[in-house]
């Protein structure tokens, strides 16, 4: 390994380890791409991102929880149906073509764009409300509808639809899945943008480990690269945890629309590359 790529890595683990604290993520959607850039093969590529990945959310989790922002047991009701449904997901992945796959993969993204500023319409609603004394027994981080008017939108079945439906789809396009818990926290659970990304990178431990475990059964992961970019996102997410409190929700539920949308565009070629391709 050259002095250049050693800095390279670095480079990558510690911008995907910010990504990660500051928006939920796992940074696959970085380090992928470079390790392919770099020669290595894509199955090596995404089981040594996986491996970085632990490191990074375990890093930043355990950040979250010593400042008091993290919920173990909202960790465990999300985390644990994602990794049984991811098993799912990517099995279904084997029987569709990979083009229609992303295609989908990138309405999802841009579905999740509407859904949040949706969701944040409604919240700034309740909140003119409450202030203006009109429906003041509901706090601003409820549920837009009555807990009992569905039981979906009862905190066990919400907790278990959000982990499901992001382990499904983590297991079906091969991203970490903190794409799709973040919004539907904020939509079935009512939590605040901050909160969904200190949850969704505490999951992203529980199905990191879990992926990073299988691959390395494999023998797919590559060791000393991942604990390269590991030890840049370690920094990377200390870092991003520490200021995201701090930051206007508005600033940061920009951010991440904008990190959905991009990741949509890029999404969207790789599935025309591959259409082109096939």
């Amino acid at each position: 390994m050259t002095v250049s790529e050693l800095l390279i890595l670095g480079a990558a683990g510690l911008f995907s380890g910010i990504l990660a604290g500051f928006l939920g993520i796992g940074g696959g959607t970085v380090i992928v791409p470079l390790l392919v850039a770099l020669n290595y093969a894509p199955v090596q590529a995404v089981a040594t991102s996986g491996l970085s990945i632990v490191i990074t959310a375990i890093s930043g989790s355990i950040q979250n929880w010593r400042m008091g922002y993290l919920s173990l047991s909202q960790v465990a009701g999300i985390g644990f149906p994602a990794v049984i449904t991811a098993q799912i997901g990517a099995y279904l992945a084997g029987i569709f073509p990979p083009y229609l796959l992303l295609v989908t993969f990138g309405l999802l993204l841009w579905l999740n764009v509407y859904l949040i500023e949706v969701r944040k319409r409604l919240t700034a609603k309740k909140k003119a409300e409450a202030e203006q004394g009109e429906n003041p027994q509901l706090p601003i981080t409820n549920y837009p509808l009555p807990h009992n008017s569905n039981i979906l939108f009862h905190p066990t079945f919400a907790k278990i639809a959000t982990g499901s439906a992001a382990g499904l789809l983590a297991g079906l396009f091969g991203v970490g899945g903190g794409a799709i818990m973040v919004p539907l926290q904020i939509l079935l659970l009512g939590e605040s943008i901050k909160t969904a990304i200190q949850t969704s990178l505490g999951v992203i431990v529980i199905t990191a480990i879990s992926a990073t475990a299988g691959h390395a059964a494999r023998g797919n992961v590559l060791w000393v690269v991942g604990l390269i970019l590991g030890g840049g996102g370690l920094l990377g997410v200390q870092v991003s945890t520490r200021f995201l409190p701090r930051l206007p929700d508005r600033i940061v539920s920009l951010a991440f629309r904008s990190l959905l949308a991009v990741s949509s565009i890029y999404v969207f070629w790789q599935a025309w590359q591959k259409f082109s391709n096939g």
